[in-house]
């Protein structure tokens, strides 16, 4: 193998490592929850939701992501 050769493959190869690293990572799940309301006025139903998803064995940013979203911003 000549150097340049080996210089070529040497490069491609850094190159390319960071780019398998990252495809090999799992996606982690995302569970959304759309509401009507407000986040003031459904606190006391966001508290109950993570408690069930986390004796079911998803924990928030672990191995699930929960992504809130509310109809109506706070006044």
């Amino acid at each position: 193998m000549k150097r340049r050769e080996f210089i070529t493959l040497l490069g491609g190869a850094v190159v390319a490592w960071p780019l398998a690293a990252r495809a090999q990572q799992p996606a982690m799940p995302v569970i959304g929850v759309i509401n009507s309301g407000t986040s003031a006025a459904n606190a006391k139903n966001v508290t109950p939701l993570r408690q069930a998803l986390k004796e079911a064995g998803f924990v928030d940013r672990e191995s699930v992501v929960i992504d809130f979203r509310w109809a109506r911003k706070p006044i």
